[in-house]
């Protein structure tokens, strides 16, 4: 595990889907094609141009024209629109129990429903491939029952979400469609600050909205647990945004719009995109698998100015400096101590320290690397062995609402398994863990990151016994489950439902 800077309060990094109360964003996009080939004046004097003159001229001449580019690949960005419920509050819980107890009809005579209630919202997305796979934003579909894709010639399609990653806020969905027109996807490995970019998207459900401005930077860590290298832009994006491709001038999408950073909540100036390579990516594995599969070390680190910069005595503030070592993780066993500062990974120099989480999280968990840490006023080499990254929140493919309820239902649980890596760092002999709770579970106090041990004195070593145990449950019979909650082992009496 890795540290990312956090954003100060002073300005929000926001995420908003139009027209809802979700937690979404709006998009930033970014550039490709460098137009200073066509657009620079010459820069050498000569004897008629004097040299304060040349140094006067305009550098560019023409501002770009994005109506061929619209025209070419609009029809491949569509409309999400999501479905919902939010989650219900303490408050919600304690009123819905009162009504129940007293058998007293919820608002408008009707019984309260267990979930929160039905949210609506939209972004946007395009189209990768002609048989129905889409790019959007993970936020965009997060806890969505009910995704429709909505295309530019009107025609309407029920979209199943293939896989979301939330470290990533990429997500896949698939439409059932065929000859579907597809974007040209580019490389942002030569995407340079200043370069012109479009984003097309869904602001305010606004269809194949275009909006242009350029590159303002590239590799912009924004903390918390997100491990991508945003591209930011000054491209103006908005609620609906989100999920929308950002193209170069040669047409070719080199990011997705995710987010803007805010005083207001609103766009002022400055959005983000996620890079296309690292979204591709995470496509290639949510297709596959459903999931994304990252590594890890089990380090916290920051980054190194230059106060810290001379008490290391380093030459000048670079690497990545170690806070914290996980106690019996994969760096505290291959030698990293609290104070080294990692200054290359498999003779890759790192500059900052979301360069080291980024490429820890991309080598596939069982390989040996090697780390150049900076101790004591000498270069260390060591050698660490690649864990894999726990994600909670990784959904693979969603399962259909009305299967999802039949499954959970009866105690109101939504669980998963345990990874080894999890259960050893915990220091647990319990292998299912709750993921989301809604009824019954609210209600009786179960809280995700539960790990569940028994029931009714029944150990559950797997997601499959714990639905046998409940399953075998009467509506309305109490069961008491046996959870280990930060390290204590509490009975939590729940009634089936």
């Amino acid at each position: 595990m890795t540290s990312h800077a956090r954003v100060r309060a002073t300005a929000c990094v926001v995420a908003l889907l139009a027209g809802t109360i979700f937690s979404a964003c709006s998009d930033g996009s970014r550039a490709a094609k460098n137009i200073a080939d066509t657009n620079v004046a010459p820069a050498t004097p000569t004897s008629a141009t004097p040299t304060g003159a040349a140094l006067n001229r305009p550098v560019m001449r023409d501002l770009p024209d994005f109506t061929a580019l619209v025209e070419r690949y609009g029809d491949a960005v569509v409309n999400v629109s999501v479905v919902g419920h939010a989650e219900a509050t303490e408050n919600d819980d304690t009123l819905r129990e009162f009504f129940r107890r007293f058998g007293i009809p919820g608002p408008g005579g009707q019984q309260m429903p267990d979930e929160g209630p039905e949210l609506r919202g939209s972004g946007s997305g395009f189209i990768v491939s002609t048989d129905g796979y889409i790019l959007t934003n993970a936020h965009v579909v997060e806890r969505a029952d009910d995704v429709t894709v909505r295309l530019t010639d009107r025609r309407e399609f029920s979209a199943k979400v293939v896989g979301s990653d939330p470290r990533t806020d990429v997500a896949v969905i698939k439409i059932d469609a065929q000859n579907l027109p597809i974007v040209k996807i580019g490389d942002e490995k030569s995407l340079k600050t200043g370069e012109w970019v479009l984003a097309i998207g869904s602001p305010f459900g606004l269809d194949n909205t275009a909006t242009a401005g350029i590159v303002s930077g590239t590799s912009r860590a924004l903390g918390g647990d997100n491990i991508v290298p945003f591209i930011q832009t000054d491209v103006a994006v908005n609620p609906g945004n989100s999920g929308g491709p950002l193209f170069n001038l040669n047409g070719e999408v080199i990011g997705i719009n995710s987010m803007i950073f805010s005083q207001s909540g609103g766009y002022m100036g400055i959005s983000f995109a996620i890079p296309i390579a690292e979204a591709m990516e995470v496509r290639e594995q949510l297709v596959k698998t459903g999931h994304v599969v990252r590594g890890r070390i089990g380090v916290l680190v920051q980054d190194v100015d230059a106060a810290l910069a001379s008490s290391f005595n380093l030459d000048r503030p670079r690497g990545a400096l170690v806070s914290a070592v996980e106690e019996g993780g994969p760096a505290e066993q291959a030698g990293v101590k609290p104070g080294d500062v990692v200054l290359e990974l498999d003779d890759k120099p790192i500059e900052q320290s979301n360069e080291l989480s980024n490429a820890i999280a991309k080598i596939k968990p069982g390989t040996d690397t090697r780390l150049s840490v900076w101790r004591a006023g000498k270069v260390r080499e060591l050698t660490v062995r690649i864990a894999t990254l726990a994600d909670p929140e990784q959904q693979q493919a969603r399962v259909e609402p009305k299967k999802r309820d039949a499954e959970n239902a009866r105690l109101g649980l939504v669980v998963r398994a345990l990874t080894p890596d999890e259960k050893q760092s915990v220091g647990t002999e319990g292998s299912v863990v709750v993921a989301d709770v809604r009824g019954s579970a609210a209600r009786a106090g179960i809280q995700p990151g539960d790990i569940i041990l028994a029931v009714n004195s029944k150990s559950v070593n797997s997601v499959r016994e714990l639905r046998d145990v409940a399953g075998k449950l009467r509506n309305g019979e109490a069961a008491a489950l046996l959870v280990e909650r930060e390290g204590t082992q509490i009975f939590v009496p729940i009634k089936a439902g």
